[in-house]
Parts: C-alpha cells; sequence; structure tokens
C-alpha cells in the first residue's frame, strides 16, 4: 500500500520558513529513486497547482512566483521529500501535497501553510 505523509506546515507572518516533509511508504527503492517527486498546493476556491519538481538527476523546476525562495530535496534511502520554502508570502498559503510520479493517484492528507500578512 503506498501512502505518502506530509507534515511541517504551520501559521508563520509574512518572511518567514518553513519545512515540509513528505514521508513515503510502500515504494520500493529502486522505483522512488527513478523517477521524478512534487509539491504541488491548492489553495481555497483554486485548483490545485505544482509548485516544485525534483528529478531522478535530482535536478529542480520552480513555478515562476516560488523561484528563489524555495528548495525542494530528496533523500531516496528514507524514502522522504521536502520542501524548503523562505520569505513566505500570504498567496504561498494552500494545502501542500506530495505525489511520486510512479503513483499518480496517491495522495496524502497534506499540510497546511497559512502565511499572514
Amino acid at each position: 500500500q503506498v501512502r505518502l505523509v506530509e507534515s511541517g506546515g504551520g501559521l508563520v507572518q509574512a518572511g518567514g520558513s518553513l519545512r515540509l516533509s513528505c514521508q513515503t511508504s510502500g515504494i520500493i527503492l529502486s522505483v522512488f529513486r527513478g523517477n521524478s517527486m512534487d509539491w504541488y498546493r491548492q489553495a481555497p476556491g483554486k485548483q490545485r497547482e505544482l509548485v516544485a519538481t525534483i528529478e531522478s538527476s535530482g535536478a529542480t523546476n520552480y513555478k515562476d512566483s516560488v523561484k528563489g525562495r524555495f528548495a525542494i530535496s530528496r533523500d531516496n534511502s528514507r524514502r522522504r521529500l521536502y520542501l524548503e520554502m523562505n520569505a513566505l508570502e500570504p498567496d504561498d498559503t494552500g494545502l501542500y501535497y506530495c505525489a511520486h510520479r510512479s503513483y499518480r493517484d496517491y495522495w496524502g492528507q497534506g499540510t497546511q501553510v497559512t502565511v499572514s500578512s
């Protein structure tokens, strides 16, 4: 059973930082390390959007609005994904989800990030 568990969200003031974690289970190592992983977020009343991607090579891509502020990383041995979030803005508010490209239909509960002005 594939499971994704996000954590690390919270309420922060604008300019603050958070580090999100995604702990996975049920994914064998060769599959986990062999494909991309992503962070998505969904603001109230809006569509879920892709925030950051990390390839199996370690190459990263970011939504334009978070470039220079967020950093995605992965720990394959621990089957874990991270998102370091700095200089947070109110528009970063949302429910953040992790995903693995080999399991696109599997989602965790998400972790809430709320950024106050």
